[in-house]
């Protein structure tokens, strides 16, 4: 008896060439349904449709098709099991040995403009995904395709004719059904989610607000990576990251590149005027303003000179030679600009490891939340991204912060939401002069900062002072004010907030409460 495979596909691009093969060159007789049956008579290539097959019509505008025993029996009967067999042979029910199909395009339909809830039902589709599981259940015996890609690997592992290889594609092409079904299935319900929400008489807040009910975490492998944290963990990337960026040169991206590009993305999105920010393990310790990139990078640089050793740099202005030759004879991992001129691209040629990324979406990426694994489950948040709003702040000191002042607070509060908390971070007009992170003890993180700003030769007389959270007591503040700092900017809130005002007042400090704490865990 000839073997039988069944194409049925929505996309149909390739499965003609695909379908003559099939029957020129591998003696397969061929089941069909509808616009495919049609395509392939229509040039040459004999299918029969698979109500003729079933003895059973075609109904109810073309939603019953291939619901039937015939055809499920045909993709799911083990063909080692005796009674199995029994059983088909009885039914007069023939095994299929190939399945191709792919769905109605839900996901396209949807996303057109104007599209009514019924047409989007009419795009559901029922047959195809039944036929694909059941093939893809089956998939000792039956090789199930759902993309249109795979048509050539499938044929040539059909003409090889060797069961082991031909094994292994089936369950390889079989996973590849369960995402795809997965993906579909979950379109259909965010879509009748965002119905059912606008049409209910209550409002679900946490529909609305970007949470739903039910979190469906999907998204496809985009590469693998040599490793993770550490060499012995794997990893891999998912999702469309690499779409946010053009790699120029250098190594593959690792897991901790892509962690700590991410947070400097996020970091520069926080500033318009030139500024270069140098990072580590995903902290900054060193970031600066200035008219000019050059200017800039004397700044962040002089924060901490050792440090940057195999950090990230970024910048959000063109790269030109000028700088690039500045940062020529340092080792780094990844520099991250909108664009470098030719000659900085040629400069850093030089260096064949080093990554360099053009940004290509800009700054200040558009993920507005995020998603932590925890046992058992998962947390979601929304991202840190709170508007900088000096009118919404309050100055609970005696003293009003100067204009310069005012200006060293707001870059150093844009600076500590991400630094890991503990945060500290003492700056300048427009720079920074020393950064304490992740610290156990507040106090702790305000003496790294100071520690590291004497390292640098950097004074902190005249400085203001930023804390990611409240000072819990006045001792922290008081370590700031004798080391240098003049202004606070912290978010308040503190049960002893009365003794940190007081012990800002009697130093003569002026301090800013903004009413927004930046923990970064």
């Amino acid at each position: 008896m000839q073997r039988l495979a069944l194409i049925s596909v929505s996309d149909k691009s390739g499965v003609l060439s695909f379908a003559k093969t099939l029957v020129d060159e591998l003696g397969f007789r061929i089941l069909s349904t509808g616009g495919t049956a049609r395509l392939l008579r229509e040039n040459g290539v004999d299918a029969v449709e698979v109500s003729d097959h079933t003895g059973f019509p075609e109904m109810m505008d073309g939603r019953v098709k291939t619901l039937h025993p015939k055809i499920h029996g045909g993709l799911l009967c083990l063909r080692n099991n005796e009674e199995h067999c029994q059983a088909a042979e009885a039914n007069d029910i023939e095994m299929i040995e190939l399945v191709v199909v792919n769905l109605y395009p839900f996901e396209e339909t949807v996303a057109k403009p104007g599209v009514t809830l019924a047409e989007a039902i009419e795009q559901i589709d029922i047959g195809g995904p039944s036929m694909l599981r059941s093939a893809a259940k089956n998939n000792r015996d039956v090789t199930v395709v759902c993309d249109p890609g795979d048509y050539d690997r499938v044929l040539d592992s059909l003409k090889a004719d060797d069961e082991v290889a031909l094994l292994a594609l089936r369950s390889e092409l079989a996973l590849k059904v369960y995402r795809r079904t997965s993906e579909y299935d979950g379109a259909i319900s965010e879509y009748l989610s965002e119905q059912a929400l606008k049409d209910a008489d209550e409002p679900d807040l946490d529909s609305i607000s970007g949470f739903p009910k039910v979190l469906a975490v999907d998204s496809e492998k985009a590469m693998a990576l040599r490793y993770g944290e550490n060499p012995h963990q794997q990893a891999a990337l998912y999702g469309s990251f690499m779409e946010h960026f053009d790699q120029l040169q250098g190594k593959e991206l690792s897991y901790n590149n892509i962690l700590d590009i991410s947070a400097a993305a996020y970091l520069i999105g926080e500033f318009e005027r030139p500024t270069v920010a140098i990072l580590k393990h995903t902290n900054p310790c060193g970031v600066a303003c200035a008219d000019h990139l050059t200017d800039a990078w004397d700044l962040a640089y002089e924060t901490d000179r050792q440090a940057p050793f195999g950090g990230i740099i970024v910048v959000n202005n063109t790269m030109d030679e000028n700088l690039a030759s500045k940062i020529a004879d340092i080792f780094c991992e990844v520099i991250i600009a909108p664009g470098f001129t030719p000659g900085a691209q040629e400069i850093f040629g030089k260096k064949k490891n080093l990554r360099l990324l053009i940004s290509r979406s800009g700054f200040g990426p558009e993920t507005l939340q995020e998603i932590r694994t925890v046992p058992g489950g998962f947390l979601a948040q929304d991202r840190d991204q709170k508007r900088i709003n000096p009118k919404s702040y309050t100055v609970p000191t005696k003293r009003e912060p100067t204009e310069e002042e005012w200006r060293a607070l707001l870059f150093g509060w844009r600076v500590v939401r991400h630094v890991k908390s503990n945060a500290i971070v003492y700056a300048g007009l427009e720079r920074t002069l020393g950064i304490g992170a992740g610290q156990m003890s507040r106090v702790d993180s305000s003496r790294i900062a100071v520690w590291k700003a004497g390292e640098a030769g950097l004074s902190l007389d005249g400085s203001i002072v930023a804390s990611d959270a409240f000072f819990p007591f006045a001792d922290g503040l008081i370590a700031a004010a004798d080391s240098g700092a003049c202004a606070a900017i912290q978010p308040g809130g503190s049960v002893r907030d009365a003794e940190v005002i007081a012990a800002a007042d009697e130093r003569d400090m002026a301090m800013v409460f903004t009413g927004a704490r930046h923990f970064r865990h």
